[in-house]
């Protein structure tokens, strides 16, 4: 069987493609998202990271007692009430950074409740909220919630504590520096492997600002230590 000597160019074509399209690959996985001949342009993207600890702490406190006589219940309440708020400052805490959430009441023979039976007819709930910048001290004053609790005091549906960062404002510049640098980066390297100069900025995007928890697990609003992410996405024009 003979060989057209038209096919050769072909298959020589499709093998230098199929060479190119694995170059392309790998320099995707490395940040590369688009080139395009056509324009003489390459897209590319450049990230940013920065760990970073939160600053701000919020520490609600939610304790209930129930019974059948509204004023008992109310007189619990309030004894409850003194024994968090001494408790709070024994950990330390200025008045200032102490806050009173709404009393709840429930009358649970109310029409709301009509279908339950038994159990106490009043049940109260109320809330005590510490915002602080000492994210440290509301670490330590949540492993030591026992002594409320020996001390008689029910808390319910205690979630822990929020951190919260609140400086993105101080770490955003230099982020959106590192990761322009970066796609930057990226971006020559394309130029050099394609052998075509790189020329000025074509479009810039740069992406919303991710706060995360530091090691990558478990809900970011628990975690004292986060981790700042930002993308930037930027085409470059080739000479």
């Amino acid at each position: 069987m003979t060989t057209d000597s038209r096919l050769i160019p072909a298959a020589l074509i499709g093998g230098l493609l199929a060479i190119g399209l694995i170059g392309a690959g790998a320099l995707i996985g490395q940040g590369v998202v688009n080139a395009r001949a056509g324009d003489r342009s390459v897209t590319v993207r450049g990230l940013a990271e920065k760990d970073v600890k939160a600053d701000l702490a919020v520490l609600p406190i939610r304790f209930t007692a129930s019974g059948e006589v509204l004023s008992e219940v109310q007189a619990r309440i309030d004894g409850d009430l003194a024994i968090v708020r001494q408790f709070l400052k024994a950990q330390g805490y200025p008045d200032s950074s102490v806050d009173l959430g709404q009393l709840g009441v429930a009358d649970t023979r109310s029409r709301e409740y009509a279908s339950q039976t038994g159990g106490p007819r009043f049940i109260l709930t109320q809330t005590v909220i510490v915002r602080t910048n000492d994210v440290d001290r509301v670490q330590t004053t949540t492993r030591n919630l026992n002594d409320l609790v020996r001390q008689g005091v029910v808390l319910q549906d205690f979630q822990g504590p929020s951190y919260i960062f609140t400086k993105l404002n101080d770490v955003r510049p230099a982020m959106i520096a590192e990761a322009t640098a970066a796609a930057r980066t990226g971006a020559v390297q394309f130029a050099k492997d394609s052998g075509a100069p790189l020329g000025p900025i074509k479009s810039a995007g740069q992406g919303s600002f991710e706060i995360l928890p530091r090691d990558g697990f478990g809900d970011e609003a628990t975690s004292l230590n986060k981790k700042v992410r930002v993308v930037t996405t930027i085409s470059y024009r080739l000479k």
